[in-house]
């Protein structure tokens, strides 16, 4: 096993989320997993009508995308997701970047950078 593979967690709204998968796809990502996910963070609360009634919430739909990495560099990725995602505004997201120590192919065997 040689190379190092990166994990990079992308929460963002869910807006951008195919000129991402395009941009990414451009420097050579072909693998990303994502879901739906819900979250709070620093941006102020927003009025929801629910069953005709107004409320506060401070929840917000996000979207999460994980890619793990290792021949395509971290940094590529995370500058791509930046320039994408970036609108200056509060709940642009985050990025997580967290060191992978071994990666295993079931079906295959394979280990480490050829698992991806």
């Amino acid at each position: 096993m040689s190379g190092q593979m990166y994990k990079v967690e992308i929460v963002t709204r869910p807006t951008n989320f195919e000129k991402l998968k395009t941009e990414l796809a451009k420097i050579g990502v072909t693998s990303i997993t994502f879901y739906n996910v819900h979250g709070c963070g620093l941006q102020k609360g927003h009025t929801e009508l629910y069953r005709g009634v107004k409320r506060e919430s401070n929840v917000y739909e996000r979207l999460k995308v994980e890619i793990v990495v290792s021949k395509v560099p971290v940094e590529k990725v995370a500058e791509t997701a930046q320039n994408v995602l970036k609108t200056g505004e509060p709940g642009d997201g985050k990025i997580f970047i967290y060191e992978i120590k071994n990666t295993i192919n079931i079906r295959t065997g394979e280990e480490g950078p050829d698992a991806l």
